[in-house]
């Protein structure tokens, strides 16, 4: 999954190159949803996730991304089985959970689309905070999450080791975490950089968050190169 991509215009053009988009609303959220709307409305319509607020509104802002067509919920800071067992609830509609009727856009033309809807809506959990850690075998009794991000940075400023997110003992709970996660038959996601990926794909994870930036500087910096080889 790539985050932070703020056009439709990069993101259509990259489409093929990876599996789900994904645009963090958990920092700069808007109630009438005005930045996630134009997003989505932009994109074509296969596979793009949205970020939610970590606020007491939680539930509906779930809801909401969902109807305004987004297929699948990034949902930070799940601590708890009760927040957990949110996440998932609000994702999906009867009979497993309570997510509100008025399907969006992305029941168009689609036949038996609540059922199809709660096979295919994608729930990432971000486990972030210790406290997340220390309740992890409670959270993970909790069905219909698809996938537990173990998110680097939140959880090392609460071990305090903020602005560490690779400090020795951060990167232990990251894999302690990750591989537990494996173990339970879940799965575990991260950061997927060059460098680290195919050391976390070793310890079970198998969903990863990457952004398009380096890639791009990597290029603009390799055609500068042979730029000025040529031209002396």
């Amino acid at each position: 999954m790539l985050g932070g991509l703020n056009t439709p215009e990069i993101i259509d053009y990259m489409g093929p190159v990876w599996l789900r988009r994904c645009v963090d609303r958990d920092g700069a959220w808007h109630a009438n949803l005005g930045p996630g709307r134009a997003y989505v409305a932009g994109v074509r319509l296969v596979g793009h996730d949205l970020r939610v607020p970590r606020e007491s509104q939680r539930a509906l802002a779930d809801t909401r991304t969902l109807d305004v067509g987004a297929t699948g919920i990034v949902v930070p800071h799940v601590s708890t089985k009760a927040a957990a067992e949110q996440a998932a609830q609000s994702a999906k509609y009867g009979p497993i959970g309570s997510r509100g009727m008025a399907a969006g856009r992305q029941s168009y033309g689609v036949t038996d689309y609540y059922r199809k809807a709660n096979a295919e809506t994608l729930v990432v959990s971000f486990i972030e905070e210790m406290e997340a850690v220390h309740n992890l075998q409670a959270i993970l009794t909790v069905d219909h999450i698809d996938v537990f991000f173990v998110a680097p940075s939140d959880l090392a400023q609460t071990m305090g080791y903020t602005g560490q997110p690779n400090h020795p003992e951060v990167l232990a709970v990251v894999a302690d975490v990750s591989r537990k996660l494996f173990a339970a038959g879940k799965v575990p996601g991260h950061l997927g950089h060059e460098d680290t990926g195919e050391r976390y794909m070793e310890k079970g994870v198998r969903f990863f968050l990457t952004s398009w930036q380096p890639w791009v500087c990597r290029g603009a910096s390799q055609y500068l190169s042979k730029v000025v080889a040529k031209g002396g």
